[in-house]
């Protein structure tokens, strides 16, 4: 359901080159901030935002850094500004768990969404959505439970999510990223967009999150996000 069709594109951080592939029949593209955008729908889509994680590590003790939730929206805003989005959609973990959700957190979101009071917002529950609890109606996002079907995509935030026939995945959740090794027996894990036959996972979007390896595997292809570009995996 993937074709080998693919090309540049400019992405939004200070030019920074995106992959255009097509996935089920829609020109998909592949963005160096970590989201993928769907033209012909004008969506923008991001998984694992999970605002207010490091608030809620501070809140248990935790010597974590601050200033990841002003990243994200930053992030968020060059893209805004780069795309002609009129639907921004999370697949799932908007928010990490009811203790980060801090004044100050909630305070910069609302700020956020002020900006872009227009935009559609959509947030599929994930599982940490669950235990987090909704946003706040100021923030004014349409939640749905998955999958929310947008045809030919079941947009989900668990991959195994199940979806009627002949409906391509869009997910997140994993977090995935692909190591590499290099020739003097160096490491780097990169964070990646994996598409299987059926399935897709997007990378976690926010600064603060951890990653899971994938593997390569027969059909299965890997776009890695790396020196504000996205490339593809031989």
């Amino acid at each position: 359901m993937i074709m080998e069709r693919m090309q540049d594109h400019m992405g939004a951080a200070g030019g920074s080159p995106a992959l255009t592939i097509d996935v089920a029949g829609e020109m998909l593209q592949l963005l160096p901030e970590r989201a993928l955008y769907w033209a012909r729908k004008a969506m923008l889509l991001v998984a694992d935002a999970h605002f207010g994680k490091a608030a809620a590590f501070r809140a248990l003790g935790q010597p974590v850094p601050h200033g990841t939730t002003a990243s994200n929206l930053a992030r968020l805003d060059l893209l805004l500004a780069a795309y002609p989005v009129r639907q921004l959609v999370f697949l799932g973990d908007l928010l990490h768990a009811r203790h980060g959700r801090s004044t100050d957190m909630l305070a910069q979101l609302r700020e956020w969404r002020a900006r872009h009071a227009a935009l559609q917002c959509v947030l599929i529950r994930g599982n940490h959505d669950q235990h987090a609890g909704d946003p706040p109606e100021e923030l004014a996002m349409q939640v749905m439970s998955e999958p929310w079907l947008q045809p030919p995509f079941a947009l989900c935030h668990e991959p195994d999510s199940e979806v009627p026939p002949g409906y391509y995945t869009l997910a997140g959740h994993v977090h995935p990223a692909l190591q590499l090794a290099g020739p003097a027996f160096e490491h780097l894990r990169l964070p990646c967009f994996c598409f299987d036959h059926n399935v897709g996972l997007l990378p976690a979007f926010g600064a603060f999150t951890g990653t899971a390896q994938v593997h390569r595997q027969p059909g299965r292809r890997l776009f890695v996000i790396g020196d504000d570009t996205v490339w593809a995996v031989p």
